[in-house]
């Protein structure tokens, strides 16, 4: 499939087109968690993996960054936010979080949300390898990634959520429980520094509000009501995601480069 277009097969492609800007799965409380924890100053050469529509882009930006590049794969989605960002020392680059072609140890933090859920568990170890190879030592990473609870669940349920997520939002949808996540982090080289972890509550109103604000929620369930064919794709998705509800969470993670 091509990667030029956006693709609102996808679920969260779906759900930015009917309205919906914050598209992680453990929210805006979880983002701004991760934001916050990386402890982004004014000395800081950032990469974001992924930035998609751009709404945690606006916030990294906002703590003005001395350097910000956004690597992101869909070209439709890259120039978008080419458009959006006119400072010296930010750019996007249309290309994949696994081969950025950035220099190595040439940044210091990188951040990624809600892709490498999306990959398979070798794509994964590739793209967290990159992250590794173009942060300077002592350098952070963070994701913010959907998840599977308890750390102990059986293997069948996790293959069932896992496929079950997958026909849904038309994504090869793979969350990991939390000890996988920070295993696949430490076999590459990090050391785990903070773990947060909030419940997977993308489609509920309470949520939604809270990520959206009261009008916008209104708006974007007003575009679903609206367009029969999303709004069956996106009742299928929450009846999903209500389906797995004690299997799925989401976690954000800060990990360090070691010296």
């Amino acid at each position: 499939m091509s990667n030029k277009t956006i693709n609102t097969e996808q679920g969260h492609w779906l759900l930015a087109k009917m309205g919906k800007r914050v598209l992680r799965p453990g929210g805006k409380e979880l983002t701004l968690k991760l934001v916050n924890g990386l402890n982004i100053s004014n000395e800081d050469n950032l990469v974001e993996f992924a930035p998609g529509m751009g709404y945690t882009a606006s916030l990294l930006l906002e703590k003005k960054p001395k350097g910000y590049i956004g690597v992101e794969l869909n070209e439709e989605a890259a120039d978008r936010l080419q458009k959006k960002i006119h400072s010296n020392g930010y750019k996007i680059v249309n290309t994949s979080a696994a081969e950025t072609g950035l220099e190595s140890s040439s940044v210091n933090k990188v951040i990624g949300e809600a892709m490498l859920t999306m990959q398979p568990d070798h794509r994964k170890s590739e793209i967290i390898k990159e992250a590794y190879r173009i942060l300077k030592p002592g350098g952070f990473y963070g994701i913010h990634e959907l998840g599977l609870a308890p750390d102990n669940i059986d293997p069948e349920v996790k293959k069932e959520v896992q496929q079950g997520l997958s026909r849904s939002i038309k994504v090869n949808a793979r969350p990991l429980t939390r000890s996988e996540w920070c295993a696949l982090l430490e076999k590459e080289g990090f050391k785990i520094k903070s773990v947060e972890e909030n419940p997977m509550d993308l489609l509920k109103w309470k949520r939604m509000i809270a990520d959206e604000g009261f009008f916008r929620t209104l708006k974007i369930g007003f575009n679903i009501l609206t367009h029969p064919e999303a709004k069956r794709k996106i009742l299928d998705m929450r009846n999903t995601f209500n389906k797995y509800e004690k299997q799925l969470t989401s976690f954000a993670i800060i990990a360090e480069k070691q010296s």
